[in-house]
């Protein structure tokens, strides 16, 4: 199968590279390769599109809501308009999507949804964690044992990016009926203070989270596990086993 794959050089998409390129012929965008979503050449025949090329974190849409807009809805349409009537198209959104009043990012993500064709299937992403993610991020914080404060009030579903990979994979194969978008998390939600507890970690600031986050994200993965889909990764186990106090 010869699959477009936007965003090939983010969190996500490095891995997925990596899962997929012995399977499949792959053409990777991405701009930091030079290949901006705004401007470059869309015009490729393809068997699939998978569009995970975007910015995220909700903390930084807050600061940078036009460059947001931009990059996740603007672009995006790009490739919505220029693959709507051909191959199935499988696109990075967010579970912040549920509540897109609270933050630009969500919005965005939501607005993409909106807008998609009749051929795409948003993949709305819980919390991803694994080698690579990004380093304000909960998880990486706490194996380099810098959490400075904790929220005590929200919890998350939390994914390791090989279950990401081959919950893509199954999407890859099966067709999906009647739905726009479908979670991708592992329908396991762990308040973020009961994470630190599990591993003997505390930290002295602990607060109520602001109104621009959702307070659980937990995933419904029911259509992924009729597919037979099921996460091997446990969060609270992959702490353990790799942080070190």
């Amino acid at each position: 199968m010869k699959i477009l794959l936007t965003g090939s050089e983010g969190f996500i998409g490095q891995h997925l590279q990596s899962f997929l390129k012995d399977k499949h012929q792959l053409i990777c965008l991405d701009k930091k390769t030079g290949n901006d979503l705004l401007t470059c050449d869309l015009d490729y025949d393809v068997d699939l599109v998978i569009h995970l090329a975007g910015l995220s974190g909700v903390r930084d849409s807050l600061d940078n809501p036009v460059d947001y807009w931009t990059n996740n809805v603007v672009a995006t349409y790009r490739v919505f308009k220029q693959f709507k009537n051909g191959p199935k198209i499988l696109y990075a959104s967010s579970s912040t999507a549920r509540e897109p009043w609270r933050n630009p990012y969500a919005m965005s993500k939501y607005y993409m949804e909106t807008i998609a064709p009749h051929n795409a299937l948003g993949m709305r992403f819980t919390t991803v964690y694994g080698p690579g993610a990004r380093e304000q991020m909960l998880i990486p914080k706490i194996l380099r044992d810098e959490v400075s404060y904790i929220n005590i009030d929200h919890s998350r579903d939390f994914i390791h990016i090989e279950d990401v990979q081959t919950a893509i994979s199954f999407l890859i194969v099966n067709k999906i009926k009647k739905r726009k978008v479908i979670d991708v998390g592992t329908g396991i939600s762990n308040k973020l203070i009961d994470i630190l507890s599990h591993i003997n970690m505390d930290v002295k600031d602990k607060r109520i989270g602001t109104i621009f986050e959702r307070k659980d994200n937990k995933a419904q993965i029911g259509v992924l596990s009729e597919m037979g889909w099921v996460p091997k990764t446990n969060l609270l186990d992959y702490l353990k086993e790799n942080y070190d106090n």
